[in-house]
């Protein structure tokens, strides 16, 4: 079994850590793994969402293997590009969940951050630990942390290193959702389905311009015209969201 597991089924794509014996901490094998995967995704027309797991309940992802020693430093950030850590940044275009178990911290935290929607089981924890130990870096994660939670919580995860539990985590926004282990992986599956539904290429424009413009000021994101949006005006889903209208069906979409 490989330390990353890849696999496509309903356009939905499946990224699956799966190196439970390490906490599903990230090699440099498994970076290589991971940015095959993500180029795939962002490649092939056909995938329109990615549920993002891990093997184990024990954890999701520590971050990076740092039994690996400095060996391990590559051009590629962390996650397979993923993060930004580390080296260039890749940027998935399809919208992704994370279903997130057990340990989330560090680079994991990170990891999980990157995902569109996040299900949390009620054994996640969520933790940025890296100065309680005495490290700190050119640390994305602190970045995404204090822009994805109120900013007196994030500074209390970066400065102590202590954990919130997945049902603080939805309570600040965090996790979209918190169930049952046993369910977590139906749960991110309903979200998949959920946006599958809506027309693939809309999803990967709207999801384009909301990170092309989330750091700026809102009237400069409103003067902005998306690339993505003028491309999809011209696609064969807009003329088959028209034709349906006019039948009085509804749309299937086909990505193209």
């Amino acid at each position: 079994m490989a330390d990353v597991e890849f696999s496509v089924e309903n356009h939905v794509a499946h990224v699956r850590l799966n190196r439970p014996q390490g906490m599903n901490a990230i090699t440099g094998g498994m970076d290589d793994l991971l940015y095959k995967a993500w180029t795939t995704i962002n490649e092939d027309p056909d995938i329109w969402s990615v549920i993002l797991s891990a093997e184990g309940e024990k954890a999701f992802c520590i971050g990076a293997d740092v039994s690996e020693g400095p060996e391990r430093k590559t051009r590629m950030a962390l996650a397979g590009g993923l993060t930004g850590i580390g080296g260039p940044l890749v940027t998935l275009k399809k919208p992704m969940v994370a279903a997130v178990q057990g340990f989330c911290v560090g680079g994991g935290f990170e990891l999980a951050m990157c995902a569109d929607i996040i299900v949390a089981a009620e054994n996640a924890q969520f933790g940025l630990p890296e100065t309680r130990h005495g490290i700190i870096g050119e640390c994305g994660v602190v970045h995404r942390a204090v822009r994805q939670l109120p900013y007196h919580i994030a500074m209390a995860m970066i400065l102590t290193g202590e954990r919130i539990n997945a049902a603080t985590a939805a309570q600040f926004g965090l996790a979209n959702e918190v169930v049952p282990l046993e369910g977590l992986g139906a749960a991110a599956a309903e979200w998949a389905a959920k946006i599958n539904k809506a027309a693939p290429l809309a999803n990967q424009a709207a999801k384009a311009a909301v990170n092309g413009r989330v750091g700026y000021p809102l009237e400069v994101a409103l003067m902005t015209r998306f690339e993505e949006i003028e491309q999809y005006a011209e696609s064969e889903d807009v003329k088959e969201r028209n034709a349906a209208g006019a039948e009085g069906r509804k749309p299937v979409w086909t990505g193209r």
